[in-house]
């Protein structure tokens, strides 16, 4: 490569980064696997629990009842103290390509959850702009919901026996298995070719579980974002990331040198996560979410959002408990 056509080449990358607010240098050029891993990245060799056991159907939710009016909620129900306090507060991803992700030309965070979320504001206020997305990373879904920074969380979450301690779900609204993302000529096809890689996760999601019972063993990093998986991949600091379909290929559009590959290790379906004090909002978001799977509403969003994953499926079908 010629001088000029190298310092051309730099100037290119330096207006793509300028774009993104970032200003590259030498060391970021380099793609070597000395870089140091982000802040929060440990290796771990086990995670705590947040799947358990025993609580019957953990997928299972209350039923709806008769829905309000939006504008027009019980008195001293969940739903008024939101609508008197002017807004419905949500804990989202803001690192979730198609799911919860910030629009770099709009710098606003959009994508399905996004989407499923601005629904319950429309039931609530008749207007779904009536929300305040708060962005947080998986390991604090639970506590911002117990400590009341948000009256939902609609981030990617499973409902789960451990989970369920502490908060409600609502209905299901989305399922997916968990498979692996690699670069493109890796060499790795399936799990059977991870003895000795270096797996990446996030800390807080069930996802992690599955990878650590491997019986091959691979090393497992933990990280507290999606965005630090696909940087510490690109720039060969781990082999391979594992999680939810959807997740990873909403990486692999952001990197078409990436790849989704091996067999299903997990089935996992998301929901909303709401307040344990709080049964009437678990049924009125049911009750949101019988409107949208009836409307048209989820499958709009699915091939506005989810098109890249194949044809529209239908929506996951709802269970009930009481």
């Amino acid at each position: 490569m010629s001088a000029r056509l190298r310092m051309l080449l730099l100037a290119a990358v330096a207006v793509l980064a300028a774009a993104c607010g970032q200003t590259p240098d030498s060391d970021s050029m380099s793609l070597s696997a000395g870089n140091a891993l982000p802040s929060g990245a440990a290796t771990i060799t086990s995670a705590p629990d947040q799947i358990g056991k025993d609580c019957g159907d953990p997928v299972a939710s209350l039923r709806p009842g008769a829905q309000p009016s939006p504008g027009n909620m019980p008195a001293d129900s969940a739903m008024a103290e939101i609508i008197k306090n002017g807004k419905l507060r949500v804990g989202v991803d803001q690192n979730s390509f198609m799911f919860g992700f910030r629009n770099p030309r709009s710098g606003k965070i959009e994508g399905f959850d996004i989407d499923i979320a601005r629904e319950i504001a429309r039931d609530i206020f008749g207007d779904p702009d009536r929300i305040e997305l708060r962005p947080i990373v998986s390991a604090q879904r639970i506590s911002a919901l117990r400590n009341g920074q948000v009256d939902i969380v609609v981030q990617t979450l499973s409902p789960t026996c451990v989970r369920r301690q502490d908060i409600e779900f609502s209905t299901s609204y989305f399922e997916s298995t968990q498979r692996l993302l690699v670069a493109k000529n890796s060499g790795i096809h399936s799990t059977a070719d991870l003895a000795g890689k270096r797996v990446c996760g996030v800390n807080g999601t069930i996802t992690l579980a599955p990878i650590l019972a491997l019986p091959q063993k691979p090393t497992v990093i933990s990280m507290n974002n999606w965005l630090d998986c696909l940087t510490a991949l690109q720039q060969a600091q781990v082999d391979a990331a594992s999680t939810d379909i959807p997740i990873l290929y909403g990486l692999q559009q952001q990197d078409p040198n990436l790849e989704v590959v091996g067999e299903s290790m997990a089935v996992d379906t998301y929901a909303v996560g709401i307040r344990k004090d709080k049964p009437d909002l678990v049924r009125f978001v049911n009750g949101v979410l019988e409107r949208v799977r009836g409307d048209g509403s989820w499958q709009r969003f699915y091939n506005d959002r989810l098109s890249v994953l194949g044809p529209t499926p239908a929506p996951p079908a709802p269970r009930y408990i009481g």
